[in-house]
């Protein structure tokens, strides 16, 4: 077994560890095995009951505030397991530094993740600290608040109720986000031709409302994803992209971006897709599998949440990503989710695209259709064919929008969708 983001390998014991013990601390349960090489080959360490003691002791005296961790000892291999847990109170420092993963690597942390990671161990978020802009206006969210839940007009009290002011009584930074004008960054949308060099339109929603910038980039969709078609004296409205897809989208990237950076939500608009990049990775504590599969849901802003969710935009339980798969669920294109350490982006396909399935793919969708996950081992057991072979049908079925990735290595799975 290789290392991995949550799992390190110590030959010996050196002072290098402890920065994985605040990353570990920082961001990720994860574990530290002492007496295994790089290479993962067991050496095993000498006195291993000394050795814990002495590992038991670095921690004590050079992490603060102290982790929570448990020790515990392969009496066959003499190899020793210290597994971390993701803790409460944040940031755990080591040296006076708080670091964090980067693939197999703990790195120290710069200043903007210090000031989260200070936030998130005093339970507190950017968006309900205090806003350093004045003379707010909420005439937009006054629309949306009458327009959708029948408030006659929005008052200090319709504020304090949804949560935009803080114990001091100040406007916070939601507020602001929510104010007809201020100083946040928005979206950059931009319709592109042949090729990235060919620019059709472009928009920037900046500085204003995020409740604006979300009905901007609507309407941009609906000028170039939605045509009437007339059938005899009937006339519909055709989607070549769902817009039910889009909205989630768009409303998930408002929410859950983060907001303490000045960088735009970028959306990018072409013949055969939209692609919706927000700021900011997954929220700690979530995996990847758990945010595609919707089971946990971890708002970064819940003021923000809240108010989308009483705006019947997005759905409070984490519920987003499922409805925009489920909108494709006819459909032989899906969207794809690309999930990095400081980004995610949805990939919607337009639903006229068709992407050709050779022989080989439809036997292995044929197996995949049972709704199981199967290892590329067990499918080429199945298949009869190399491991090669299988792992480069999947990727093409993978790239294609046919078949699901799950986790990472050798727990690798793979489902239809």
């Amino acid at each position: 077994m290789k290392e991995t983001r949550t799992l390190e390998y110590k030959s010996e014991l050196t002072n290098s560890f402890l920065k994985t013990v605040s990353a570990f601390s920082n961001f990720v349960t994860g574990k530290i095995l002492f007496g295994i090489a790089d290479d993962g080959t067991v050496i095993g360490v000498d006195d291993p009951d000394q050795r814990c003691l002495d590992i038991e002791n670095k921690i004590n005296d050079l992490i603060s505030p102290k982790p929570d961790y448990v020790l515990s000892i392969n009496r066959k291999t003499n190899v020793i397991t210290l597994e971390v847990n993701e803790g409460k109170y944040k940031p755990y420092l080591y040296k006076g530094k708080a670091y964090r993963r980067s693939d197999t690597a703990s790195i120290e942390v710069d200043q903007i993740e210090l000031k989260r990671l200070t936030l998130e161990g005093s339970n507190m978020y950017f968006e309900s600290l205090c806003s350093e802009e004045y003379d707010m206006t909420f005439a937009k969210l006054e629309e949306k608040l009458i327009e959708k839940l029948g408030v006659t007009r929005v008052t200090d009290d319709t504020l304090r109720t949804l949560g935009l002011y803080t114990k001091d009584g100040k406007l916070n930074n939601a507020a602001s986000l929510l104010s007809d004008i201020n100083s946040f960054p928005g979206i950059d949308v931009a319709r592109f031709g042949n090729s990235i060099d060919e620019i059709l339109d472009r928009e920037s929603f900046v500085h204003v409302s995020i409740l604006m910038q979300y009905d901007n980039a609507i309407m941009m969709y609906r000028r170039y994803y939605q045509y009437e078609q007339i059938k005899g004296v009937d006339r519909t409205i055709v989607e070549k992209i769902p817009e039910k897809a889009f909205r989630e989208a768009v409303a998930n990237a408002l929410v859950h971006r983060t907001w303490d950076i000045s960088a735009n939500i970028r959306i990018l608009m072409f013949e055969d897709r939209i692609e919706i990049s927000s700021p900011g990775g997954l929220p700690s504590g979530i995996s990847e599998n758990e945010y595609l599969d919707g089971n946990i849901s971890t708002l970064r802003n819940p003021v923000l949440g809240n108010i989308f969710f009483r705006l019947h935009y997005i759905e409070m339980f984490g519920t987003g990503i499922k409805r925009i798969i489920d909108s494709y669920r006819d459909y032989k294109t899906k969207p794809k989710f690309d999930i990095k350490d400081n980004s995610i982006t949805v990939i919607l396909p337009v639903l006229s695209s068709t992407v050709s399935v050779t022989s080989n793919g439809s036997k292995v969708l044929e197996i995949l259709g049972s709704e199981l996950r199967y290892s590329s081992s067990e499918l080429a057991k199945k298949l009869k064919w190399s491991k090669d072979k299988t792992i480069r049908i999947l990727n093409e079925l993978v790239d294609a929008g046919y078949v699901v990735k799950y986790g990472m290595g050798r727990g690798t799975k793979y489902g239809s969708k």
